[in-house]
């Protein structure tokens, strides 16, 4: 059986990841922050480059506090109101016992078997079939499923998959992720606005006045040292949230097999969503978060997730399952309900 739940090295290793992705995010900020104000010093007029800097770097501690303020401000939104956004972009919705008592049922059951607390449980309406989990603490966390996972996973499928999401609540992969999402929103922004600055300026127009602005030169390179910058912040932003570990994904898997104790549900509940988990319309901070994100990064370079193969080769090689293979799915039109997981029909008039 593979190990999840009792990892606390991967637990501990999380919440460390967490507080230095928060560190690196004011870090990146006031790197955006100091090009900013050399971009703007340049094109303001021409100079020695060492004086570009002086000028640039006074700029800098004088907005500092300000720049602190609003990194702190936006994080304080993104963490109340994140949810609400990726509802607002899945079309998401909070289900109760009475709406889908057997999903529902399976949900609570594998909270209380592990003494963990229950998340929301959501469902969204898609043909995909495709889970994910979301939240920043224990009174935001969430499970949404697709309506097409829900057509398509048998109950013990389904238990395997709920396990899957339960678990990287249970690691903290979900806060780390969201954190990492918020991180590359901030500086994609402020990057954005450096750039749309710097290509609508009229370079030069304004020289400024004194025996520090004699055309000496500088302003070019100065320029080029602020653009350099923004693309490093917003290279590391990607790669802090691309590059993020893939074993969460083998650890979430694991953990399922671990609640359910039924390693042959998750096999077959990956080979069903396999090629078959996209979500139309979802940001690729989204698909980051599910169960199964179809898309990759150069050369596998990137990728959010390991391929389904090798997510079941571990589980067969480490838990003892088998593999069936690529499975087929039924037709809406042999499955027009949705079985065990059937929202209860109203009652007649």
């Amino acid at each position: 059986m593979l190990p999840a739940y009792g990892l606390y090295t991967h637990i501990r290793a999380n919440r460390i990841r967490s507080a230095l992705l928060l560190a690196g995010l004011f870090l990146l900020v006031h790197v955006l922050l100091f090009a900013g104000a050399l971009a703007r010093q340049a094109l303001a007029g021409d100079a020695y480059l060492s004086v570009l800097l002086a000028l640039a770097w006074r700029d800098f501690l004088a907005a500092f506090p300000f720049a602190t303020i609003a990194a702190a401000a936006w994080i304080a939104i993104a963490w109340r109101f994140h949810q609400s956004i990726i509802d607002a972009v899945t079309g998401g919705r909070e289900v109760t016992r009475k709406e889908a008592p057997a999903l529902y049922n399976a949900l609570e059951n594998l909270c209380i078997s592990r003494g963990i607390p229950m998340p929301k449980l959501k469902v969204m309406e898609s043909a995909a079939l495709n889970a994910f989990a979301t939240g920043l603490s224990q009174k935001q966390y969430a499970i949404t499923v697709t309506t097409g996972l829900i057509d398509a996973l048998e109950p013990a499928e389904m238990e395997a998959v709920l396990g899957h999401e339960l678990t990287h609540i249970r690691n903290g992969d979900v806060r780390l992720m969201v954190i990492a999402v918020i991180i590359a929103g901030v500086i994609s922004f402020i990057g954005e606005l450096i750039f749309r600055n710097l290509f609508r300026a009229d370079f030069g127009r304004s020289r400024g006045s004194g025996s520090d602005r004699k055309g000496a030169g500088g302003a070019v390179p100065a320029i080029a040292i602020a653009v350099a910058m923004v693309v490093l912040a917003w290279l590391l932003s990607q790669l802090v949230r691309l590059g993020l570990s893939r074993t969460r994904e083998f650890l979430a898997d694991a953990g399922a097999v671990e609640l359910t104790r039924n390693p042959d549900a998750m096999i077959s509940a990956l080979r069903k969503i396999e090629g078959r988990g996209e979500l139309p319309g979802a940001t690729s901070a989204v698909m980051e978060m599910c169960v199964d994100n179809p898309r990759e990064g150069f050369a596998d370079l990137f990728a959010t997730h390991p391929s389904i193969d090798r997510r079941v080769e571990a589980l067969v090689r480490m838990a003892g399952g088998h593999d069936p293979g690529p499975m087929r799915i039924p037709t809406p039109e042999t499955t027009p309900d949705r079985g065990p997981w059937t929202t209860p029909a109203s009652p007649p008039a």
